[in-house]
């Protein structure tokens, strides 16, 4: 069986944290490889920079990383796209892989609420690192919670990253200094594109 990891999100724009991240489970689990996957329509956020923008920087920061892999499954889709289908999809094409879906302190308090969870739980293993201002006490309790729905759940144990995509977003409209927030090559495409200088 392979061992896959899947980096989902918006990556509006992606940033140090989530290469960190991705890394951290990659060495830690022995992962074959780490998809990252933008998403497309997400119905949680609105007012998300279009798909092309944000795959061009999804790109830019792994092509230095031999194991991590774009996948534009959910951008190439139309309409709202869920994990849950997302994860069927890809078990119906790869029945040979194991899925660990990474993601963070934040994700992981409110996954229960996201659409079909009990189908995401039973295709894949959770991969959980502390962030923000969550603890790993806050975090057990609600994955004994979620373990009553069928999740299994691993949890990595690294530093907390202070960087987050608002924040980015905030300082490139400002005009602050964000070089150690983002891989050199996003920088690059950020000021190229001009991105985020307006709200």
């Amino acid at each position: 069986m392979q061992k896959v990891g899947i980096m989902g999100g918006t990556f509006n724009p992606i940033h140090n944290g989530h290469i960190r991240l991705a890394k951290c489970a990659y060495e830690t689990l022995k992962l074959d490889k780490v998809f990252f996957m933008p998403s497309g329509n997400s119905y949680l956020k609105k007012n998300v920079l279009d798909a092309k923008h944000r795959v061009a920087m999804t790109q830019a920061a792994i092509v230095d990383c031999p194991n991590f892999e774009l996948s534009l499954v959910e951008v190439e889709r139309e309409g709202n796209t869920y994990t849950y289908d997302t994860l069927q999809r890809m078990t119906a094409k790869h029945p040979d892989t194991d899925y660990y879906f990474i993601l963070g302190a934040d994700s992981l308090l409110y996954i229960d609420k996201w659409k079909e969870p009990e189908i995401i739980f039973a295709l894949c293993t959770l991969v959980c690192a502390v962030r923000d201002d969550s603890d790993m006490n806050v975090l057990r309790n609600k994955g004994e919670e979620l373990a009553k729905l069928g999740a299994k759940i691993v949890y990595l144990n690294m530093d907390k990253v202070d960087i987050s995509s608002t924040a980015i977003r905030e300082g490139v409209r400002l005009g602050s200094d964000i070089s150690d927030m983002v891989p050199c090559k996003v920088l690059d495409y950020i000021n190229q594109e001009h991105l985020y200088e307006e709200d």
